[in-house]
């Protein structure tokens, strides 16, 4: 990584340099991706799969060669079981739809303490109950409660790969083999998991895995949902429009084939393109090195902040052991948390505050809301000193 991939980091805010720990709500982009997007729109934009002229062509290559990029990336065996959406919330909205459509909809999902809330509203506008495995006070999933949660009406096990809120990696491998072990398919949610980790969905044996491109360092609006080609062909369409068909008329529709009959109307082929530039990136820099990175920046930042009097880090047994590059998510006893991150900001630093789209785990942690820092591979430990002083300073000023 070059230090001027990333124009944004270097500039300031109010005065201060930026120091962005934000990454789990949006990481910032490198140059190479909004290049490329800037590209493309002056050189080579024309609608894809829809017309033989050479501008067409071009960019439905793109758009193809960007659907292998992502399935080299998580591992998949087909491109045919790379679907293209707008992030992790369409891609659960996507699946949850059409189990729905399937007779599904009376049936019940599992889920985590610590999901984010598109994996919860989701299933429960198409008509779905969810139970929920339990979590201890230390952020671990209870897999022995897990394991009493099938019943007959058991349709899909659904849980994070890694928490939004706690940075906690689940033991997705140990809840898709039980899952398996009753006959029940499971969608990762991968949106806090791919942009810091590898990921290899065959050998994870996942039926389903989603992730968003703008938490993987490409652009916003494009995402991925990921499924086994025997759990995709049996389902119906998500929309109506174009490209999801074969032939139409006024009394009878037919189908298109895997992917394209889950992708209606014109895609984001820009973005698709982007996206596949932004896994390259990445790919290049090495995700295991990535990882190493990030779980040094993840245990620097606790020891550095259980330093402070009086601040709490939620999950940290369960982040600690499980030696995550996740977010740290702490409050400081006295201090309301959007005043922390608001007085940090006005100090330079961006750090997340609020439920962050996960109440259920706030109401389990007993709080309103946390303080979030969250990492990526620009970030340096330089920039956690500065948070740790600039929270000792926001400390004092409450006395």
């Amino acid at each position: 990584m070059n230090a001027t991939d990333f124009p944004i980091l270097s500039r300031s805010v109010y005065g201060r340099p930026l120091v962005y720990l934000d990454n789990a709500a949006t990481t910032q982009k490198p140059r190479c991706v909004v290049e490329a997007m800037v590209d493309e729109y002056y050189n080579v934009n024309a609608n894809v799969h829809r017309g033989v002229h050479y501008l067409s062509q071009q960019a439905t290559d793109l758009h193809e060669v960007a659907r292998e990029t992502v399935r080299k990336f998580i591992g998949a065996r087909l491109s045919s079981e790379i679907i293209f959406t707008r992030g992790t919330t369409e891609s659960v909205n996507l699946l949850a739809s059409c189990l729905s459509r399937v007779g599904h909809g009376d049936g019940e999902v599992i889920v985590s303490a610590m999901e984010h809330h598109s994996n919860i509203v989701p299933w429960q506008l198409n008509g779905f109950t969810l139970r929920v495995i339990p979590m201890s006070d230390g952020g671990e999933l209870d897999i022995d409660a897990f394991v009493q949660l099938f019943t007959s009406k058991t349709r899909l096990v659904s849980v994070a790969q890694v928490s939004n809120v706690l940075g906690v990696v689940n033991p997705v491998d140990e809840i898709i083999r039980i899952a398996h072990e009753h006959g029940v398919p499971v969608l990762i949610d991968g949106a806090q998991s791919a942009p810091h980790m590898p990921v290899d969905v065959s050998a994870m044996d996942c039926d389903f895995f989603a992730f968003s491109g703008h938490k993987i360092y490409g652009p916003t609006g494009v995402g991925v949902l990921y499924g086994k080609e025997s759990m995709l062909q049996p389902l119906p369409p998500y929309q109506g429009g174009g490209e999801m068909i074969k032939n139409v008329s006024f009394s009878h529709t037919t189908y298109n084939d895997l992917p394209y009959r889950f992708e209606a109307g014109t895609p984001d082929y820009v973005g698709t393109h982007a996206l596949a530039v932004a896994l390259d990136y990445i790919s290049e820099i090495g995700m295991d090195a990535i990882q190493r990175h990030e779980q040094s920046l993840t245990r620097y930042a606790v020891g550095r902040l259980t330093q402070i009097p009086r601040l709490t880090v939620y999950g940290l047994d369960a982040l600690l052991a499980s030696q995550s590059g996740g977010p740290v998510s702490f409050n400081i006893e006295g201090i309301h948390h959007l005043d922390l991150g608001t007085l940090l900001d006005r100090l330079g630093i961006a750090v997340r505050t609020g439920h962050h789209c996960a109440e259920p785990l706030m109401h389990r942690l007993g709080v309103e809301g946390t303080v979030r820092a969250s990492f990526a591979l620009y970030n340096t430990r330089e920039e956690i000193d500065v948070l740790a002083e600039g929270i000792e300073r926001v400390t004092k000023m409450f006395g």
